[in-house]
């Protein structure tokens, strides 16, 4: 089996919000995912699917056609913070993280006989 990847990195969304959403989709179709992530209300939702999407493209041009694909790996890693600095009550300073993440998906192809 052969493995295509795509990601999306420096995404301006938490980690924490786009894994379970990763979770959901690991070891499906590719056709099963997109199915689920359609009807999720989620942004990070939406994300996810243009990478299973680009994942899906580069394995088309590969192999030539899309079908019998499976998600292998879907892993969502941390990224860098911006951190901003937000005055709070008698002088204090309240550090906002706004946080970035790295989604990264895996595809098998499945071997030509």
């Amino acid at each position: 089996m052969a493995l295509v990847k795509a990601s999306h990195r420096y995404a301006r969304i938490s980690a924490t919000k786009v894994r379970p959403l990763a979770d959901l989709v690991r070891d499906k179709t590719v056709e099963d995912a997109l199915d689920a992530l359609k009807f999720l209300p989620n942004r990070g939702a939406r994300m996810l699917e243009r990478v299973i999407l680009s994942a899906q493209a580069n394995a088309s041009e590969v192999t030539g056609h899309v079908g019998g694909l499976k998600i292998s790996e879907a892993r969502v890693d941390g990224g860098p913070m911006v951190k901003r600095v937000r005055p709070r009550a008698r002088g204090m300073a309240f550090i906002i993280r706004k946080r970035q993440c790295h989604i990264h998906v895996g595809i098998d192809i499945p071997e030509a006989n």
